[in-house]
């Protein structure tokens, strides 16, 4: 059984995507840039989204208001830069909007339509929109999201006006390369409510109610209807607990039935709030969860042993002629000051061990030199 990545083929023609987590820049990362919602929050302790800037600062020190829109990204900026991906994935679970109508739910997320061109500073092209978050102002919260987008340039999966377009895939054409195609999907145990599905006549999520063989069908079959053949398909998905590293057996047979029957390249895992196992099944790349990418939860106590405060930059490249992973390394990086800076050499190797401990059962073994962590896996399924 070979080990490692397989090997590259004379002339082909590689894909080069850029993947994380749950960006999440509304709040207090809303509150420092150049211009803000109003700070008002809802929820049972806070009431400003000030608090979280102070929380910040009281762990590490003086924050800048109405910083430059590229500040949050920090040392981010200059890795996309030097790796230069053919497309930038993210999960951006923050509703875009200055809507006053709050959700009734204990955190209400959203970032001003004007702060959100941090978005096109980063050059993301595409936002996974299903997830527990998007929703939080209300139908009026996820037009303006939408709308704004739309404005931006930025192409959106997994949320829409109706059913029809929440399922709508997001095509991104990559020049002489081929097309990069995007399913989004969120289930109630990410938080996601139940009502927030769409339907045919109201806005909502692409909800998926669980993963019974019913729902991984449709989800199948979504998939297959969505991409053609020699188009790379990935599969983001809101999926988990906020704490645990665990990954169901529901979770690894509804990656396994994607790639097997809906040609999947890609699995995009996320909602956890720190990074989890990865696996390599049938040369295609299952992210079970990608971590937080951006937050506001600095000086925030509790769950330290998962260093959910360490952010990571997955970068696979894909063979564009037969979807196989062909290689993919990974950045760490450290959420400071509401921004992302490179992680300590301690910090990358702590995530190095966490990961290899945790998709070892899978197959696949992480490593971290230079601070970047590579992967290896054996090509059998």
């Amino acid at each position: 059984m070979r080990v490692g990545a397989p090997p590259r083929r004379d002339g082909a023609q590689i894909i080069k995507l850029f993947l994380c987590g749950d960006v999440m820049i509304g709040r207090g990362v809303d509150q420092i840039l150049p211009s803000p919602c109003p700070p008002k929050l809802y929820e049972e302790y806070v009431s400003s989204a000030e608090g979280y800037v102070r929380l910040a600062e009281a762990a590490s020190g003086p924050i800048p208001r109405r910083v430059d829109l590229s500040y949050i990204w920090g040392d981010a900026l200059a890795e996309l830069r030097d790796r230069a991906p053919d497309a930038r994935i993210i999960n951006l679970e923050t509703s875009v909007t200055r809507s006053e109508t709050a959700e009734h739910k204990a955190i209400n997320y959203r970032v001003s339509p004007q702060n959100a061109e941090c978005l096109r500073v980063a050059e993301i092209d595409c936002c996974s929109l299903a997830n527990n978050h998007v929703l939080d102002w209300g139908p009026t919260g996820l037009f303006e999201t939408l709308d704004t987008l739309a404005r931006l340039g930025i192409s959106v999966a997994g949320a829409g006006c109706t059913i029809d377009e929440a399922r709508r895939p997001a095509i991104l054409d990559i020049p002489q390369k081929g097309r990069v195609v995007v399913v989004s999907f969120a289930l109630p145990d990410s938080g996601t409510p139940l009502d927030w599905a769409a339907t045919r006549a109201a806005p909502g999520v692409n909800l998926l109610p669980d993963l019974s063989a019913e729902n991984i069908d449709l989800a199948c079959e979504l998939a297959r209807r969505a991409a053609l053949p020699g188009d790379i398909l990935v599969i983001s998905i809101h999926w988990g607990s906020n704490w645990s590293y665990h990954v169901s057996n529901a979770q690894q047979q509804f990656a396994h039935r994607l790639i097997e029957e809906a040609g999947a390249a890609i699995i995009h895992g996320h909602s956890s709030h720190h990074p989890k196992g990865l696996e390599v099944y049938r040369n295609r790349l299952v992210l079970y969860g990608c971590g937080d990418f951006l937050n506001d939860y600095e000086g925030i106590s509790g769950y330290e042993s998962y260093r959910g405060d360490l952010s990571l930059m997955y970068f696979a490249e894909i063979d564009a002629a037969t979807g196989d992973l062909i290689r993919l390394r990974v950045v760490p990086l450290h959420m400071r000051r509401l921004r992302l800076e490179r992680a300590s050499t301690a910090d990358a190797e702590w995530l190095a061990h966490t990961l290899d401990r945790e998709s070892a059962p899978f197959g696949v073994r992480v490593r971290h030199a230079d601070g970047t962590l590579s992967a290896s896996w054996s090509d059998g399924e």
